[in-house]
């Protein structure tokens, strides 16, 4: 029977899927293209921070290296961003879904993407630490003599236990990736309303938005990001725990909040265009499906 309840009710869930399967879908193609933009912001970031360098010298030894190894290393952030994106936009919005199918109001619905955000975050967390860690230590310029291929870092790391290997800082990864992504689904929407309210076009509020939630999100858990990226470089030698890195950390950056934020300003920046390209790419791509 044409108008049946139940052929509407089908096709209803059929076109609800398909809107999940866009968020997926869009979530990667942003990514994959802020990305491709960022690399050498990032790697200049990533030289800071393993490095203890001002911006100047970090930059000026990635001249020294030339062009040919500007790019080294970005296979590996090139696709765990894009899955990156793909699962984490994608599985925010199938989250969110089933919370406000669930929630009964027990939830507040402005709640509900923090929410949804916060368990996409962990989730990434558990995928994607791997693809970090073969990243972190790729990019560090000391590991270039015992492990220069991606293949024998992926060896090396295959042959130590996974918390030592390959899901190296998962507990400092997970806290960071949980809070800044329930942090960035529940604040992104509000400001994008603030922004578009004076009289901006969609697009420009998108990417403001997004400048502006990544932002804050960077800077409050960067020491988190530095902690990461110190504890992932090396392969092999003595191991330390969290609070023994996090020392001696500390110690390295003369007990020195201002030598910790070392390269925060291009954090910022990167910020401003990953995100904010992203989050304007996804926002258009998902008007246009709606």
């Amino acid at each position: 029977m044409a108008g049946s309840p139940d052929r509407t009710q089908d096709e209803g869930g059929l076109r609800d899927q398909m809107v999940r399967f866009h968020s997926y879908l869009h979530g990667g193609t942003s990514s994959l293209i802020s990305t491709l933009i960022v690399f050498p912001v990032y790697k200049t970031v990533f030289r800071q921070q393993i490095h203890n360098t001002s911006v100047h010298r970090a930059v000026g030894q990635l001249l020294k290296e030339g062009a040919a190894k500007l790019y080294r290393g970005v296979a590996p952030p090139l696709l765990m961003r894009t899955l990156n994106g793909t699962l984490l936009f994608g599985l925010q919005d199938t989250l969110h879904h089933q919370l406000s199918l669930s929630s009964q109001q027990v939830i507040f619905p402005s709640a509900l993407p923090a929410l949804a955000g916060f368990g996409a975050g962990l989730v990434e967390a558990v995928v994607f630490t791997p693809f970090e860690r073969v990243q972190n230590v790729l990019q560090n310029g000391q590991n270039d003599r015992h492990v220069p291929t991606l293949k024998s870092v992926l060896v090396r790391l295959k042959g130590k236990r996974l918390a030592l290997g390959y899901y190296r800082a998962l507990l400092p990864i997970t806290v960071r990736n949980a809070l800044g992504s329930s942090l960035y689904f529940g604040l992104k929407g509000p400001l994008c309303a603030v922004v578009e309210a004076q009289g901006l076009s969609p697009g420009v509020s998108s990417f403001i938005s997004g400048t502006l939630t990544s932002m804050a999100i960077s800077l409050t858990l960067y020491p988190l990001s530095v902690l990461v990226a110190n504890m992932q470089a090396q392969v092999g030698g003595e191991v330390k725990g969290i609070m023994a890195c996090w020392r001696m950390l500390w110690e390295s950056r003369q007990q020195s909040v201002a030598l910790l934020y070392r390269g925060g300003s291009l954090v910022i920046l990167r910020s401003c265009i990953t995100w904010g390209i992203a989050t304007a790419i996804y926002n258009r791509h998902q008007k246009r499906s709606d």
